[in-house]
């Protein structure tokens, strides 16, 4: 993969404006807070932000992927003022999650989302690499 950085651009923060890659495409379907086993909504945006996260990694290991193979993410919130007003519990969340990996992102300001208690709803593109010959 290959970070996309026109010339003269400031650079970003805690995203990229474009990624390049080539190999085997996985789509991650929206992911919000919730326990994917006993469907408990985390309390709170951090968490439910991280727990959204967490679900994405499971999605690509299953996927024989990682956090490293994301290559865009989009991002619902319900509430800009929670996730603006909470950017660096946000960051180290995102950075126990998925590490010091920046995809392409989007963030989306919604009035609700599918399940009335999620504040966020991640989904996520992936691209894992064709094998050398």
């Amino acid at each position: 993969m290959r970070t996309l950085q026109p010339p003269g651009w400031q650079a970003p923060k805690g995203f990229a404006n474009g990624i390049a890659a080539e190999g085997r495409f996985l789509f991650v379907a929206g992911q919000v807070g919730a326990d994917p086993v006993s469907g408990a909504m985390a309390e709170g945006f951090v968490p439910q932000a991280r727990r959204a996260l967490e679900n994405i990694a499971a999605v690509l290991r299953e996927g024989g992927a990682g956090p490293e193979h994301l290559t865009r993410l989009t991002w619902y919130v319900t509430d800009m003022q929670a996730y603006l007003g909470q950017l660096k519990p946000l960051g180290q969340a995102y950075r126990e999650v998925i590490g010091e990996h920046y995809p392409a992102m989007a963030l989306v300001g919604v009035t609700a989302l599918v399940f009335p208690q999620a504040l966020v709803e991640i989904e996520a593109t992936a691209v894992v690499p064709s094998p050398r010959a």
